[in-house]
């Protein structure tokens, strides 16, 4: 179970292409203006089944999949049991978006579950004196873009790079 704020079908602003959204309930960062406030109590959310999230993700064929918030990363357990189903019914890009740096990540068993089940991770807080519009899918420029599989890899951070001359780079 997830405690879930919406789903939201087709954006495009959280991620390459066409995504279906998953945005989360709870988030400990409260980073200052961020844009997601109500998201930080978990309450907020409703409790929902990995059934009934995948239900919505396999309704769009074509669609990947984002996690946000709130913190994905505060509920890792329930995502990354979704993230597995996802894996298992699909062909679809997973990306995540988090508060907490991919470095400590690693260190949390829980949290390295769901990263070793994703493709992408917009890592760090939000900054509101490092707040840049021009940025690809973040709103500071201290967050990174991370390759998840490569990093996880090359023992390194591995950054994929949006610019608009280089729109979507490859995994």
């Amino acid at each position: 179970m997830i405690s879930i704020l919406s789903i939201v079908h087709d954006t495009m602003v959280d991620g390459p292409g066409f995504r279906t959204s998953i945005y989360c309930a709870g988030c400990p960062n409260h980073c200052p203006e961020c844009h997601n406030p109500q998201s930080w109590d978990i309450k907020n959310g409703t409790m929902t089944s990995t059934a009934d999230i995948m239900k919505e993700i396999m309704s769009d064929p074509f669609a990947n999949v984002t996690f946000s918030g709130g913190d994905p990363m505060f509920q890792a357990e329930g995502f990354t049991e979704l993230a597995k189903a996802i894996r298992k019914e699909s062909d679809k890009t997973i990306w995540c978006f988090t508060g907490y740096k991919y470095e400590n990540l690693l260190k949390n068993p829980k949290q390295l579950a769901l990263l070793q089940q994703i493709d992408v991770l917009v890592d760090g807080p939000f900054i509101k004196d490092l707040r840049d519009e021009e940025l690809f899918f973040r709103g500071s420029s201290n967050q990174r873009i991370i390759n998840v599989r490569k990093s996880l890899e090359k023992g390194e951070v591995v950054e994929l790079i949006f610019t608009k001359d280089n729109p979507n780079p490859q995994l």
